[in-house]
């Protein structure tokens, strides 16, 4: 199929569905089992979109944009945003669900905003914010602990990691001489790898894991059928 050229600024994949966000503000819905992949569009930021993340569940897809929008859409009917949330004052990269709650959502605004919010995405309501002090670059929950790591950039390009809900700061990581670009997290859950622009990869042991739960979790989801699962707390 013919399609236009444009920069993919971010992707999120789930299933067979891949959702890619572009400079133009479009945001392209392909699923990779069709040879004319791209099958629909979802179309409500008006610059680049620069974050994507699906819920948990699967339900719905949130995007981030150079227009300080935060776009909620709903997969049973995503022509237009369940909810448009609009309070963040700085360009929204870092996007992250909650494991255990999967309307939960926490998002990072940039050197203008400095802020972390928490929003209830059936309500579209914010429920709290916290103003870190520098760029909110990127943002991961923990999946087994009531905390999340934030990672930033200027003036120390630290990872910091907050005790939730009260969003007490627990300890800063500090080594990146550039600001954060991303974090992945282990399939354990322990580890944080965190991606910045001094063009280095630095691995952190941030949590850690009760592999006595972990375990008996893995014996009783054993003959449960493949779905998404909730992670349990601490």
């Amino acid at each position: 199929m013919a399609l236009a050229v444009t920069t993919v600024r971010c992707y999120s994949v789930d299933d067979a569905l891949c959702f890619s966000g572009s400079r133009t503000g479009a945001i392209h819905n392909h699923d990779v089992r069709i040879a004319e992949h791209q099958v629909a569009t979802l179309a409500n930021h008006t610059q680049e979109v620069c974050g994507l993340k699906w819920s948990p569940d699967g339900r719905q897809l949130a995007s981030g944009g150079n227009d300080n929008l935060i776009n909620i859409w709903d997969m049973n009917s995503s022509s237009t945003p369940l909810h448009t949330l609009t309070r963040h004052q700085a360009s929204v990269k870092a996007l992250a669900w909650c494991p255990w709650q999967p309307s939960l959502l926490a998002s990072g605004g940039g050197t203008a905003d400095r802020c972390i919010r928490f929003w209830n995405t059936n309500t579209g309501a914010c429920l709290n914010t916290i103003d870190t002090g520098s760029q909110v670059c990127a943002v991961l929950w923990s999946k087994d602990h009531r905390e999340l790591i934030s990672g930033h950039g200027f003036t120390q390009n630290q990872l910091t990691i907050w005790k939730y809900p009260i969003m007490s700061k627990i300890t800063d990581l500090t080594g990146h001489l550039s600001r954060v670009l991303c974090l992945c997290m282990s399939p354990d859950g322990s580890t944080v790898v965190s991606a910045a622009a001094d063009e280095t990869l630095r691995f952190w042991q941030c949590f850690t894991v009760d592999k006595a739960a972990k375990k008996s979790s893995a014996l009783s989801n054993r003959d449960k059928p493949n779905s998404m699962m909730r992670q349990s707390i601490r």
